[in-house]
C-alpha cells in the first residue's frame, strides 16, 4: 500500500511509548500499515492541520479541545493506553459522532489480583516481617512466630468493586474456598451472583471480612468515602487491601486505623506518587507498602499493544472494536483516578 494510502494513527501513548506497549514485531506491523505521527500531550492541539483532519486513530488520550474535535473529521476512535479514562475530552460530541474511547486497561487484572493475593497471604502469616527478623538473627522458631497467624482458606472475604480486578481477584480466591461478599453498586446482584460471590452493603463488607479488597475505580461518587467510620466498623485484625486507587479512601484515616492496631492494611497506590521520602506511611508497622508495581509487568504493557491492534484492525473492517473496554456514555465522565506520570 503506498504510505500516502495508509490510514493516519496520532500516537502520543504518555506516560507509556510505542516501544513499551508493542513488541518489535507488533511496532513493525504497526508502522508497515499505517502512518504514524508521534506527538505529546502538550503539542497535540498545534498539529498541523491535515494531520488532525486526516487522523483515524489517536493512540493515548491528549486533552482535545470540542474545537480540535470539531476538526477531526476522520477520527474512529480514541485508544487510551495509560487505561486512565480521562476527563479531558468532550464525551457527549465523541459518542454522538460514533467515535469509541477504548481502553486496554484489562490486561492489569491478572497481575494486580495476583499481587493482592500475596498481600492477603503476607498479612495472615507475616512473611516479610519474619524474613526481616531472620536477617537480624532475630527470627521466632515454629509456633512462636505464628502468634498472630491466621489462614485465608475458608476465610470471610469482602471486595469493594467487582469489575476486571475485581473478578480476576475472586478467580484466584475460589480456591481458598473464601465465603466472598461483594460491594458494587454499579452492578446487578445477579451478575454478582452468577460470579458465585453474595452481593453486599458495604457496611456489610466491611463488617463481615477477615480481608477486604478494594479494587473499585475513583469516581466523582466515591472520591475518600472510604475513611474513620468505615475502618471503624472493621473487625479488629482484620487486613485492608488497596489495589485500586489511593483517591477512593482517606488515608490518614487509613493510616490512623493501622496505627491503632485496629486493623492491618496494604497498599500498592498512595495519594502522591513517587511518594516523599518522609512520609508517615513508610514507618507504620502492620502497613505492608508496594510501589504501585502490582500491573506493571512487561506481558502486562505487550498484551496492551496486542488488544490495541486486533480493534484498529476490526474498526479497520467496519466493526466495533471488540478486545478493549469501551467508555460507556452513562459513567465516563464520572471518572476520577490520577492520570499516572511512570510505568
Amino acid at each position: 500500500m503506498p504510505e500516502t494510502a495508509k490510514p493516519l494513527v496520532i500516537s502520543c501513548p504518555e506516560p507509556r511509548t510505542l516501544d513499551l506497549i508493542l513488541s518489535p514485531e507488533q511496532l513493525a506491523l504497526l508502522r508497515d500499515k499505517y502512518r504514524i505521527v508521534e506527538t505529546t500531550d502538550a503539542a497535540f492541539a498545534s498539529l498541523p492541520q491535515d494531520v488532525l483532519s486526516e487522523a483515524r486513530y489517536i493512540v493515548g488520550q491528549p486533552p482535545v479541545s470540542p474545537e480540535t474535535l470539531a476538526g477531526m473529521t476522520s477520527l474512529r476512535c480514541v485508544a487510551n493506553v495509560e487505561t486512565n479514562l480521562l476527563n479531558n475530552m468532550p464525551y457527549d460530541t465523541l459518542f454522538e459522532r460514533g467515535i469509541h474511547v477504548i481502553t486496554p486497561g484489562a490486561v492489569f487484572a491478572e497481575p494486580v489480583a495476583e499481587l493482592g493475593l500475596a498481600m492477603a497471604l503476607n498479612l495472615a502469616r507475616d512473611i516479610v516481617d519474619a524474613d526481616l527478623a531472620f536477617r537480624r538473627g532475630e527470627e521466632l522458631w515454629g509456633g512462636d512466630g505464628n502468634q498472630s497467624a491466621r489462614l485465608l482458606s475458608g476465610a470471610d472475604v469482602g471486595i469493594i468493586g467487582f469489575g476486571d480486578l475485581g473478578r480476576a481477584l475472586n478467580r484466584l480466591l475460589s480456591g481458598f474456598r473464601t465465603k466472598t461478599k461483594v460491594y458494587d453498586p454499579w452492578l446487578p446482584p445477579s451478575i454478582l451472583r452468577d460470579h458465585g460471590v453474595e452481593p453486599a452493603s458495604l457496611d456489610a463488607v466491611l463488617s463481615d471480612s477477615d480481608y477486604v479488597f478494594v479494587m473499585a475505580s475513583v469516581t466523582s461518587d466515591n472520591q475518600g468515602f472510604l475513611g474513620a467510620d468505615a475502618f471503624a466498623k472493621m473487625r479488629k485484625g482484620a487486613a485492608f487491601i488497596l489495589l485500586s486507587r489511593a483517591g477512593i479512601v482517606d488515608f490518614d484515616a487509613l493510616m490512623d486505623a493501622v496505627r491503632s492496631g485496629h486493623i492491618l492494611a496494604a497498599s500498592d497506590v498512595f495519594p502522591d506518587e513517587p511518594l516523599a521520602k518522609d512520609h508517615p506511611v513508610r514507618t507504620i508497622p502492620g502497613f505492608l507498602r508496594s510501589a504501585h508495581r502490582a500491573g506493571a509487568l512487561d506481558i502486562a504493557f505487550k498484551r496492551m499493544g496486542d488488544m490495541v491492534l486486533e480493534d484498529l484492525d476490526l474498526m479497520d473492517r467496519g466493526l466495533p472494536p471488540m478486545r478493549c473496554k469501551r467508555a460507556e456514555r452513562e459513567t465516563v465522565a464520572r471518572m476520577r483516578s490520577k492520570p499516572v506520570s511512570r510505568n
